[in-house]
């Protein structure tokens, strides 16, 4: 199907693959009214119910099936162009706003240890959920990125643990961003640690409940459903399915939900953990259900939705059973959203997920020599 631009250029729309493709001609208006009403319905179940946006800018969106490796898709004031990528170099149409013009780097797939010791400086944090302005500008104000959001963390580790994905409207600028923060990281001797959250394993099975209404517009005109946005034949889909769910760094072991007395009776380690999220992420829920292991890791008591610490569920001995285990000081979790880092059980447990999703502001956590200090919004530090 050939389309024209608004500035005057054809290009090839993507193949359809869902109830987005819709047929244009009259002779079809029958099939037409019929898909329009499917649509409708599977908007409510599916989308936010926020106004649609007038006019939507998104992008962009690299697909590595065969005939479109080589080109960026951008939604232009709710108009599909295409440009070609050249030198790994994604460059937005003129009339695209400030959508991020990122450069591809062929190690994007890599996985990394889930492992590190003699780790000097580390900060993280959590669910920022598509609020990418309130994400840049606790960053920068932490200097943990530069006036040109370049990293400027030195050979420091950044831990986000989880939760890119849904509410709010800036999703694709969150994952650019980090895509080339990642790159920047290890090319300055540090590390970006992008661990899957809760939010990023419904995305990828298809529950897109929480998606926020711009990518409604995004995905009717891409032709492909939200989540296929961002299958393993994308390039923000194939680098996300590289990354750890939990990480150890020193004496401290991040991820979003929590660790639950349930995988010390399992005896799991960190690695095969890793490895069976990154083999199932597009399991079906049903058949996740169905197996006893991944019913476990994957749903309610497992390290991407486990909420126990903040529900009086466990005693200090119990916490001091989990920490002894992984032979840790602290565990750093998001998830359950609270109004600042918070520290639990004298320190042992860490809260992170400071309500960045809300879009107002936000808090980070820094750890030098176990020094443990609260980031705040505007650049003060406060010792947990």
């Amino acid at each position: 199907m050939r389309m024209l631009s608004r500035r005057g250029f054809s290009h090839t729309k993507p193949q359809p693959q869902d109830v987005y493709s819709l047929a244009s001609n009259k002779k079809h208006a029958t099939t037409q009214a019929a898909l329009f009403s499917l649509l409708s319905l599977f908007s409510v179940a599916a989308f936010s119910t926020e106004p649609a946006p007038s006019s939507v800018t998104d992008g962009p969106y690299v697909f590595l099936d065969q005939g479109h490796e080589n080109t960026a898709y951008w939604i232009c004031q709710s108009q599909l162009k295409q440009t070609q990528i050249a030198a790994n170099q994604l460059a937005r149409p003129a009339d695209c706003g400030n959508l991020p013009q990122p450069k591809r780097h062929t190690d994007a797939p890599k996985v990394e240890a889930d492992t590190y010791t003699h780790a000097g400086k580390i900060v993280a944090l959590s669910d920022v959920h598509g609020q990418f302005d309130v994400m840049i500008n606790l960053l920068k104000a932490h200097k943990i990125i530069d006036a040109n959001n370049r990293w400027a963390f030195g050979d420091g580790h950044m831990v986000m643990t989880g939760d890119m994905f849904d509410r709010g409207h800036q999703v694709n600028e969150v994952l650019w961003f980090l895509y080339t923060l990642d790159k920047e990281a290890q090319t300055a001797g540090g590390r970006l640690h992008l661990l899957m959250g809760n939010h990023e394993q419904m995305v990828f099975r298809g529950d897109l409940r929480y998606i926020n209404e711009r990518y409604k517009t995004s995905a009717e005109l891409l032709n492909r459903r939200y989540d296929a946005l961002y299958n393993k034949d994308t390039e923000i889909g194939r680098w996300l399915r590289s990354k750890n769910t939990l990480v150890k760094i020193n004496n401290l072991l991040f991820m979003h939900g929590g660790i639950s007395p349930e995988w010390i009776e399992r005896k799991l380690n960190i690695s095969d953990a890793n490895q069976l999220f990154r083999q199932h992420l597009d399991d079906k829920k049903e058949d996740l259900k169905q197996n006893d292991l991944l019913n476990f890791l994957f749903f309610t008591n497992g390290p991407t939705w486990y909420r126990g610490y903040f529900k009086d569920a466990l005693a200090e001995p119990d916490i001091d059973q989990i920490l002894n285990y992984f032979k840790v000081d602290h565990i750093i979790v998001g998830h359950t959203s609270q109004d600042r880092v918070l520290g639990l059980y004298h320190n042992k447990i860490i809260a992170i997920d400071s309500s960045i999703k809300d879009g107002k502001s936000g808090e980070l956590l820094l750890i030098d020599d176990d020094k443990l200090t609260r980031g705040l919004y505007k650049g003060e530090q406060v010792p947990l």
